[in-house]
């Protein structure tokens, strides 16, 4: 359980729990119900009605469930491809393998990040409590952000598309742009009935800021930063300007070397801890598959 506790301070004297606790913990008018109707909302120890009035110096305590499993240290140091980068009781920055689905689907039930998680953080599969903040396709790997309990997803959420919550990744791709670098900035939308987007005047805002790296062999290693988080931004926009992701089977040409994957890897995400607001920094290098590429 996650404890989250705030000293009421003199100029405070008088306020309700209702109007001091949301603001002070960030919560939402429904998280703030809920945790009250659980008991989970407390002063000096105690669970209160939301109408109590506080005065100075008194201990006000929120409790939110949270996964506790081992220690970091103690922690397989992978399993299927995919390995825990940081946790504590708020976050965990997983690094994904591919292919691997973030989140059950139609045709994937169990091998998912949510069942590899469980083994890697010790956690029964019936119980654990998965959140994640931000999500990969399953053709990529790399970084992802997992909440612990619903408070931080909450405020992680938040956090997205704002200079607060950067997400860094390295594409590797067929033919190099004109340009070392740039912003793609093109509106994208549904193509159709499927999971197929395009560049288009219909579409919602997109934009793609990236710089070149390596050139090699007609290919570009390319570092690429989002502003907004569009199904399959990065792939639709690459494409659009002539230098397709390598093995992207949707919008350029399949590799069958890289075995249902394709050239794309969440290289860095940098985010604020939910609660305490503290700097968190996480690299991965490219995979070994796509630097052949090069």
């Amino acid at each position: 359980m996650r404890r989250l506790v705030y000293t009421v301070l003199p100029e405070e004297e008088g306020r309700t729990v209702r109007s001091l606790a949301p603001r002070r913990f960030s919560l939402g008018e429904h998280a703030f119900r809920r945790l009250k109707a659980q008991g989970r909302v407390r002063v000096n120890g105690e669970s209160v009605h939301a109408s109590r009035v506080l005065h100075a110096g008194d201990v006000l305590e929120v409790l939110l469930e949270s996964g506790e499993g081992r220690e970091t240290g103690s922690l397989p140091a992978e399993y299927r491809g995919c390995a825990v980068r940081y946790r504590d009781e708020d976050l965990i920055v997983v690094s994904k393998a591919a292919p691997m689905p973030t989140l059950p689907g139609a045709y994937n039930r169990n091998d998912t990040l949510r069942e590899a998680l469980c083994v890697l953080l010790g956690e029964n599969p019936d119980a654990f409590r998965y959140h994640p903040v931000n999500r990969l396709d399953k053709g990529t790997s790399g970084l992802m952000a997992v909440a612990c309990h619903d408070h931080a997803q909450r405020l992680l959420s938040q956090q997205l598309h704002t200079d607060a919550f950067v997400r860094e990744y390295l594409a590797v791709t067929q033919g190099v742009p004109s340009r070392e670098e740039g912003l793609i900035d093109a509106p994208i939308a549904r193509a159709g009935e499927g999971a197929r987007r395009c560049v288009s005047p219909a579409g919602q805002p997109a934009r793609t800021h990236y710089r070149v790296e390596r050139v090699s062999g007609g290919r570009a290693l390319i570092r690429l930063r989002l502003e907004t988080g569009r199904t399959h931004q990065i792939r639709v926009h690459l494409s659009s300007i002539g230098c397709p992701v390598c093995g992207d089977y949707l919008y350029g040409t399949e590799l069958p070397q890289l075995h249902g994957r394709f050239a794309l890897h969440s290289a860095r995400l940098c985010c604020r801890q939910p609660v305490t607001g503290e700097r968190i920094d996480i690299t991965e290098p490219l995979p070994q598959e796509l630097e052949s590429l090069l």
